[in-house]
């Protein structure tokens, strides 16, 4: 008699992106300029007027887009050591689930570091359950389960009265990958982590000989969820004859966190161009990039002379092909960017614009001093 095999339900099965929270120097002059570059609304606000006594903190809102951003009140806190040593920075990637408390017992008992119990926090629009875990550095995971809550954003928050706006609405969309660089010989084992931990299985990997430059080099596993809803990248340094990117991280991020985040666009010139005219710099791409890359990509819907013009680059996989472009750091510390990415049936991460992105970013890094 045959016999069926069915896979246990996790409670992670049903994981997506909740926010980001960002610990900065200060929040309010961060806040105004995704707002004003980037084209968030200022949702919601929390700090000394609505009870929270140590920080203050920023919801900035854009279609499925949510960040936090937060400064401490306070010399030495927890806010404020992981600034003084990482500069502006990603804190928390957290994640939505239906069940907090499960998700975090399952990825405790699969060897995550737990950082905080769950904890149901309530006020009078419900209910929250917030549940915390290491990764790599100074992040952290924090599960949220918020089916039963119907305010701002979070217990403590109260909705903004007002927001400045930006010149040119980019319509950016959601996250579509975050993305962390490790120390040396560090991939393998973060790479396992979300394997045990969240279930998730290697999506593509990228060795040295895949993303390389004369000079520098990196590799890379991409770990993502069976939905392929959340996708973590995990870079590491390679040998080369320079300091490569990731190596220049570390440096100035002093230990592995968030390196970028790409989010989603369905207009990726459009968007661009509104970015760029709201003042956001991006990264430049050789021109000679664009003399075969119709021999390259095939056919595709956007016209060369338009993305040689903004810099776009373009990647094709057997699903279809992708639109990409990379900024300058958003912060006096070579760390933290944003990827725009259109995504035309593609699922790839731009394995064919590897040696054009490098050459850019070897650019600046000389700039800087630091190839």
């Amino acid at each position: 008699m045959a016999t069926e095999t069915t896979q246990r339900a996790s409670a992670l099965d049903l994981l997506d992106w909740d926010h980001l929270h960002f610990y900065v120097g200060n929040a309010k002059q961060a806040a105004h300029y995704y707002a004003t570059g980037f084209g968030f609304r200022i949702a919601a606000y929390a700090g000394p007027e609505t009870g929270v006594r140590d920080r203050a903190s920023y919801l900035l809102v854009q279609n499925d887009l949510r960040f936090v951003l937060s400064s401490s009140l306070r010399p030495d806190d927890a806010v404020a050591r992981h600034v003084a040593v990482h500069g502006d920075g990603i804190r928390d990637v957290a994640l939505r689930v239906p069940d907090a408390a499960a998700a975090f017992a399952e990825a405790v008992a699969a060897g995550a570091q737990a950082v905080s119990e769950p904890q149901r926090i309530e006020d009078e629009h419900g209910f929250v359950v917030l549940a915390t875990i290491a990764t790599y550095g100074d992040t952290v995971h924090t599960f949220v389960q918020r089916d039963a809550y119907g305010g701002a954003f979070l217990p403590g928050f109260v909705a903004a009265t007002s927001s400045p706006t930006a010149p040119h609405a980019p319509g950016l969309r959601a996250i579509d990958h975050c993305v962390g660089n490790v120390g040396w010989n560090e991939m393998d084992r973060w790479a396992e982590f979300y394997g045990k931990a969240f279930g998730f299985s290697q999506l593509v990997s990228f060795d040295d000989t895949d993303i390389s430059t004369e000079y520098t080099a990196l590799r890379s596993k991409v770990m993502s969820d069976a939905r392929r809803r959340v996708k973590f990248p995990i870079n590491e340094p390679a040998e080369g004859l320079k300091k490569s990117q990731i190596e220049e991280y570390l440096d100035a991020y002093r230990g592995a966190g968030v390196q970028h985040v790409a989010i989603a666009t369905d207009d990726i010139v459009a968007a661009v161009r509104a970015l760029r005219a709201n003042g956001v710099q991006f990264l430049d791409t050789p021109g000679s990039y664009y003399d075969a890359l119709e021999a390259r990509v095939g056919t595709i819907d956007e016209a060369t002379d338009v993305l040689r013009e903004l810099s776009i680059l373009v990647d094709r996989d057997d699903l279809g092909y992708m639109l990409q472009i990379f900024t300058k750091p958003l912060q006096d510390r070579p760390t933290l960017f944003f990827e725009i990415i259109q995504r035309r049936g593609s699922l790839s991460f731009g394995k064919g614009n590897f040696k054009a992105l490098f050459v850019s970013i070897e650019e600046e890094q000389g700039k800087r001093g630091n190839l």
